[in-house]
């Protein structure tokens, strides 16, 4: 349905800049042209991202493919998206020495690492002359203004209306807080609201660092961290380090979890900076490898772990969440930001479809939700999962203690870890995208067939 006389058939607000934001402006844009105004509310002055490192998997890449910005993406990789690789694993919790525990090769393609900068920086780029982009609008609530619109507020005390709404601010969600707290209490029972709207922290400190990778090499030439995506397992902690910025900086998470604190209240900021004592107090059993790597530490930070708990859908009415809003998740699949991007790219093509309307959105947004949930929520538990395993803390499985056995055992678990992949290769974001299209065009009462 293109609307030749120029008038946009809906208004989509999309609140939060980030990759999930971002990534939903450009796909309106390229498939709804002008047929849809879209209004990007940034909660800051700019639009900038928090983090460093990111893993784009193949089935991520199709997405970028699609949207016409491989190539750009390709450049800013350390790995190009159609490499073979993989993490390799180590038993780190050593002090004199650890070992290597296996080397996971994803067939036939790895992850792309690269820094989320870099990717933000592109996609500002592309975003389309029908987005209005707004800052300083960090939203507090939203209203119904009538049964067609919807009036936003913002801190600043402004407010905006608009038809359709698209919740990519974060773990934090406002969009979120106000989808429940307003919704009908026979949708979701009003027990479970609080549940449902506020993030869960996890238990676990995650410190995070990029520093350049000629630092290390200066200090430590062979260390294994310089040109592999490493993991170093231990009990209880481990750290992930791969190299970004096309190999000339190391990207570090360091994980340490407490499982007496899961579910807890964490007093404090969640993100603050650490000291590199700190860091290094937690990893003295580690390996001299390990230690080499943390002792690179420029300015860490330190981020206390929070997910988003299950919810029971993703839209109601004219208003949809995605990424880390929908499904903040652990890091141990490296599959946050993939997720907001195929959230964003099945949203955008099915908001931009010819068939959806503005009497059509709710059918639109259903397809989304019926498709994307169920998938999110399904990496979000296998990398909850994946995080004990590399941690020794898989109930029933190898925990971290040498009984005589130590390397049988640690067999064992490695196929276990081994069998958590495979979503990672196994159809991909157009394929749901279609899956979704179809739902849309049988809601509709005009599926023909395919």
């Amino acid at each position: 349905m293109s609307l030749s006389s120029g008038t946009p058939k809906f208004r989509v607000a999309i609140c939060g800049a980030g990759i999930g934001g971002l990534v939903l402006a450009v796909t309106l844009g390229k498939f709804a042209g002008r047929d849809i105004h879209i209004d990007l509310y940034e909660a800051h002055d700019a639009i900038t991202t928090a983090g460093a490192g990111i893993s784009v998997w193949p089935r991520t890449t199709q997405i970028m493919e699609e949207l016409g910005l491989y190539e750009e993406i390709s450049r800013v990789s350390t790995e190009p998206p159609s490499s073979s690789n993989g993490p390799k694993m180590r038993k780190s919790n050593a002090p004199e020495g650890g070992f290597e525990w296996f080397h996971h090769i994803f067939t036939p393609y790895g992850p792309s690492n690269m820094h989320r900068q870099h990717l933000v920086d592109i996609l500002k780029q592309h975003l389309p002359s029908s987005c209005t982009v707004h800052f300083n609008k960090r939203l507090t609530k939203y209203d119904k203004q009538s049964p067609e619109s919807l009036i936003l507020h913002f801190a600043n005390g402004s407010t905006a209306t608009t038809d359709v709404l698209v919740g990519a601010d974060g773990i934090r969600s406002s969009v979120r807080k106000t989808f429940f707290e307003t919704i009908d209490p026979d949708i979701v029972d009003p027990c479970k609201i609080r549940h449902y709207s506020d993030p869960s922290w996890t238990g676990k400190l995650v410190y995070r660092a990029v520093f350049p990778a000629e630092k290390l090499s200066k200090m430590d030439p062979n260390n294994v961290a310089l040109k592999n995506l490493m993991l170093f397992c231990g009990r209880s902690k481990h750290i992930v380090s791969y190299p970004v910025s096309q190999g000339t900086q190391i990207n570090v998470v360091a994980c340490v979890s407490d499982e007496q604190k899961a579910g807890t209240h964490f007093e404090g900021h969640w993100v603050s900076d650490a000291s590199l004592e700190e860091v290094e107090e937690a990893y003295q059993d580690f390996e001299p490898d390990a230690k080499n790597l943390l002792k690179c530490f420029e300015n860490p930070s330190r981020w206390a772990l929070h997910v988003v708990n299950e919810l029971p859908l993703y839209t109601c009415n004219r208003v949809a969440l995605i990424g880390d809003a929908a499904h903040a998740m652990t890091p141990h699949f490296g599959a946050g930001a993939g997720q907001a991007i195929e959230d964003a790219f099945v949203l955008g093509r099915l908001l931009a479809h010819p068939l959806t309307t503005l009497d059509s959105v709710p059918a639109a947004l259903k397809a989304y939700q019926d498709v994307r949930l169920p998938f999110s929520q399904f990496v979000a538990r296998g990398s909850e999962r994946a995080g004990y395993m590399v941690e020794f803390r898989l109930p029933g499985y190898y925990d971290g203690t040498d009984r005589g056995n130590e390397r049988e055992e640690m067999e064992v678990l490695k196929e276990k870890i081994l069998g958590q992949w495979g979503w990672e290769r196994e159809g991909g974001g157009i394929a749901q995208w279609l899956q979704a299209e179809r739902q849309l065009q049988e809601s509709v009462g005009l599926c023909n067939g395919r």
